[in-house]
């Protein structure tokens, strides 16, 4: 069909635009770092060109759903796509009620929804998807849609059934099997319950499953043991599905940044706002220099990351959503991974969580407690492809110079510092020789904190440290 793009699609994206744009159902199994947001978007003005829609619904997880909002739809919806685009929160101010309200004018507008996939597990927000599918010819997606992996889960339930009614259903993930192929199940069923040829979550994981039968504390209890028709399962996705890797993509550009955002708990933000005060009163009436600065911004940073040390020096731990942002993320990545972290607190636990998640030998480390032996193994282990570490975890400080990690092409800042050569020194150790795929960079941001502050910085390329005067910095506090 004829349509004007607003940004020049790659070639993978145009072939997934020709399998997918008039259909009902697509499912869009695209790398992270692919550009599948750019495809649904440009599918969606196609889709309302051709006066199919009128309506979307875009579903995302808390980390990623304001970047629709913020950057993706403005950066490549048509320019000729007049939109009305609201971004839902959970507390609903008198603006934002009035904002939602203009979704329900009768214009000819494209009249765009974006949600976080925590809201349909809420009253408020399950009426109102409800209220907005009913009023409009919408196109509903789920971005990330292992999120709705789950058959169990209040929000899969409640997706599943608005989008029964629904005309045209997009999914959209890099990786939609993260544990097994029975994660498949209810993300198929969203798009339509009888693509896959069952009609309930038992009989597909009995065709799929090994299934044995164990007797735990008296109760008789199927396990799943291994997986069998996996040729079968995988025929009967390609009819309505575009698979991509970044080893396909041979046009994409060399380096991709994303961000995924999060916010404070509210433990989080009432001791960062006592931590502020405290701050500000240090600072006020004195000379202020970088130095001094600096501390006291660090100090807010590492609430951000959700501890702190207290005035006995012991680390007291805050409520926070970092470390399952960064689960989210890691289950999205293909092949292996980078993490850096600026604490030393941060690195224990997120070696933890990876252990509990994808087993001991996932993850090797590279920070201050790792032996010099060690140091060398995890090199060894990351980067060879045959073997089962697939992430080392460590900090800029000790890991982000002259050690060589190309084994790996994603690289995820779970908290930043503010130094911009130990950023850039840190970017580079997969970007080197030997580097065959395009790579991907993500930073965990917390909205609203100096966190953000650092991160903008640090992708202009500023040296805080250096080039920030210390009263311009007392502004950030």
């Amino acid at each position: 069909m004829h349509y004007k793009f607003k940004t020049k699609p790659f070639a993978h994206q145009l072939k997934a635009l020709e399998m997918s744009w008039d259909k009902k159902v697509f499912a869009y199994f695209m790398e992270m770092g692919t550009g599948k947001s750019k495809v649904l978007i440009d599918n969606i003005s196609m889709l309302y060109d051709k006066g199919h829609i009128n309506g979307v619904l875009i579903v995302a997880p808390k980390g990623v759903y304001k970047n629709w909002f913020d950057s993706e739809i403005p950066t490549h919806m048509a320019d000729h796509v007049e939109k009305t685009m609201v971004l839902w929160e959970a507390t609903i101010s008198k603006t934002k009620e009035k904002e939602l309200n203009n979704l329900f004018k009768s214009s000819d507008d494209l009249h765009i929804l974006i949600m976080n996939v925590e809201s349909f597990s809420t009253k408020k927000g399950k009426q109102f998807a409800e209220k907005f599918l009913s009023c409009h010819k919408t196109l509903m997606a789920i971005d990330e849609s292992t999120t709705i992996k789950n058959p169990e889960a209040i929000r899969t339930k409640t997706i599943l059934n608005l989008g029964l009614n629904v005309k045209y259903k997009r999914i959209l993930t890099g990786s939609p099997v993260t544990k097994s192929p029975l994660d498949l199940f209810t993300q198929c069923y969203f798009l339509d319950p009888w693509l896959l040829d069952h009609q309930s979550y038992y009989s597909f994981k009995t065709r799929y499953a090994v299934l044995k039968q164990v007797n735990i504390s008296g109760r008789m209890i199927h396990l799943v043991v291994g997986y069998r028709n996996l040729g079968e399962l995988s025929d009967k996705l390609k009819p309505f599905s575009y698979r991509v890797l970044k080893d396909d993509c041979l046009d994409l550009p060399p380096k991709t940044f994303m961000k995924r955002t999060i916010q404070l708990s509210l433990e989080q933000r009432k001791v960062y706002d006592q931590m502020k005060k405290m701050a500000l009163a240090v600072l006020n009436g004195k000379m202020v220099t970088t130095a001094t600065v600096l501390t006291q911004l660090m100090r807010l940073h590492q609430i951000t990351c959700g501890h702190f040390k207290s005035d006995d020096g012991d680390i007291q731990v805050l409520k926070n959503e970092r470390l399952d942002e960064l689960l989210d993320v890691l289950d999205e990545v293909e092949g292996k991974a980078v993490i850096w972290a600026y604490y030393r607190y941060d690195i224990e636990i997120i070696v933890e969580a990876i252990k509990k998640r994808y087993g001991d030998n996932s993850v090797v480390t590279y920070y201050g407690d790792t032996s010099t032996d060690d140091r060398q193994k995890a090199i060894k282990l990351i980067q060879n492809p045959n073997s089962p570490v697939r992430f080392i975890v460590g900090t800029p400080q000790t890991g982000g110079y002259g050690i060589t990690l190309t084994g790996a092409s994603t690289m995820i800042y779970y908290s930043n510092g503010y130094d911009l050569e130990k950023r850039q020194q840190s970017e580079a150790r997969i970007d080197r020789i030997g580097q065959e795929k395009p790579m991907t960079y993500i930073d965990i941001i917390a909205e609203d904190t100096v966190d953000e502050k650092i991160v903008n910085a640090l992708r202009k390329k500023v040296d805080i440290a250096s080039k920030v005067m210390g009263e311009e910095l007392k502004a950030w506090i």
